[in-house]
């Protein structure tokens, strides 16, 4: 018998950051690898999406068809070997990883604990903070394919870029190996303490959001830009620009996808004519557009 749980209809807006989604055609949250690996072999029905914390990714009002399959509060063990070695599944968040790794003596991972997703998310997209880069850690991964299928893979295997990974086709990161060198575990802590006091200062923490919506240009920050360009406060609908960090939109009620929408290719827009600079979403768009 597989485990987990399947919902049909499910809202995706209870699964996003943002707080935006229609419903899914079929939600899965597995238990357990073992539980995803069975699912995929007996039930899964394309097109797959996965999904972990839902931050980084803005999921349309028209919601997704075929099944999403959550690995968040479900994948999320994390062992450490006798040679230091750090191994994560992939649902486990990357403020609970930073942590782990401080605990434990092992230094590099602060970074992790200023990203709101899931470790999965974080090598999808090789996500970053504070100068740091979540496959600096990597020495292998585990993949999952669409049929089940367990494949590990060395970091040599994927092309990295900044805020980009190439190489894993369609299948799913399911588990790292990470090597962090050894550090004092208190003043990681501290370290910890202080960037996560300098994001709450410093983001709009308290409204839904997907994180940094752009990525930063070469030599510059995304968030100057659209400052510089008069954008704070912006607002279609419900989906603001916020005033306290210029890379965030926020959802102040009921925000609709398309709002969002159109709110980023606002900025997109006038960034562009102002400074000849077109900015890069971080964030990915899943899903159909409600019928209006």
């Amino acid at each position: 018998m597989i485990g987990g749980r399947l919902r049909l209809g499910e809202s995706l807006a209870r699964h996003s950051s943002w707080r935006i989604g229609g419903p899914a055609e079929r939600f899965y949250l597995p238990a357990t690898i073992a539980d995803l690996q069975g699912f995929l072999q007996q039930f899964a029905t394309a097109p797959i999406t996965w999904l972990g914390l839902g931050s980084n990714v803005l999921l349309r009002d028209g919601g997704l068809r075929g099944t999403v399959i959550c690995l968040a509060h479900g994948l999320d063990t994390l062992t450490l070997g006798a040679d230091g070695e750090i191994i994560a599944e992939a649902g486990i968040s990357a403020v609970k990883l930073a942590h782990f790794a401080a605990r434990n003596g092992l230094a590099g991972a602060e970074f992790l604990a200023g990203i709101p997703g899931t470790l999965g998310g974080c090598l999808a997209m090789n996500a970053g903070a504070h100068g740091g880069e979540t496959w600096s850690l990597v020495e292998w991964v585990e993949l999952m394919h669409p049929n089940g299928d367990i494949e590990r893979r060395p970091k040599s295997a994927f092309v990295i870029g900044y805020r980009s990974v190439r190489g894993q086709g369609d299948a799913c990161f399911l588990r790292a190996g990470l090597r962090l060198p050894a550090g004092e575990p208190e003043l990681l802590r501290a370290q910890l303490r202080a960037w996560q006091n300098q994001r709450a200062a410093t983001q709009p923490l308290a409204w839904p959001s997907c994180g940094s919506v752009f990525r930063n240009p070469a030599g510059d920050f995304a968030a100057r830009l659209i400052e510089a360009a008069g954008l704070k406060g912006r607002r279609i609908g419900d989906a603001e620009v916020s005033e306290q960090h210029a890379n965030f939109i926020i959802n102040r009620g009921q925000a609709s996808s398309r709002a969002v929408e159109a709110l980023v290719m606002e900025v997109q827009e006038t960034v562009r004519n102002r400074f000849g600079v077109l900015l890069q979403p971080e964030m990915r768009v899943l899903g159909e557009h409600q019928d209006d």
